[in-house]
């Protein structure tokens, strides 16, 4: 299986979803442009399990933050509310998502890549984005992380 999406402005790929896995987790490649930056969210019903490959995350928690560079990685516990930021350079990574419900969320709100690679040039549905995150349990607990906390 190999499924690209764009979900707010990185670029996805499903390697292995609940089908494959019989929902004992998801594989996801994302490639980030610099600086994305996520809301504090959290994910009732999966923890998630991430892996730099390239470039650099800092990921924000309650009660740290930590800089992960290339072959470094980060558990994050079901429930524990977090935020990512890509460094100042693309950034790639894994993240495992057990059990499986990550993708769900890719599918039903990102939009399928093309060959070309480029990102859409229509905006995110937030809408979509939301329905969907609901339907997981992820949920957005905060505003991304204030600049310069990094």
């Amino acid at each position: 299986m190999n499924q690209s999406f764009w979900l707010l402005g990185t670029l996805t790929r499903i390697l292995a979803d609940h089908e494959a896995t019989e929902g004992r987790y998801d594989l996801i490649e994302g490639t980030f442009q610099p600086g994305v930056v996520t809301p504090l969210h959290r994910h009732t019903t999966y923890s998630e399990h991430l892996v730099v490959l390239e470039g650099e995350f800092t990921v924000h928690t309650k009660t740290e933050v930590v800089v992960l560079k290339p072959g470094q990685d980060l558990f994050i516990p079901l429930g524990t509310a977090h935020a990512v930021v890509s460094g100042p350079a693309r950034t790639r990574g894994l993240v495992v998502a057990s059990p499986s419900g990550f993708a769900r969320l890719i599918k039903a709100a990102g939009t399928a890549a093309d060959a070309t690679g480029l990102p859409p040039t229509t905006p995110p549905d937030m809408e979509a984005f939301a329905r969907a995150s609901a339907e997981i349990g992820d949920e957005i607990v905060g505003p991304p992380p204030a600049a310069g906390r990094e």
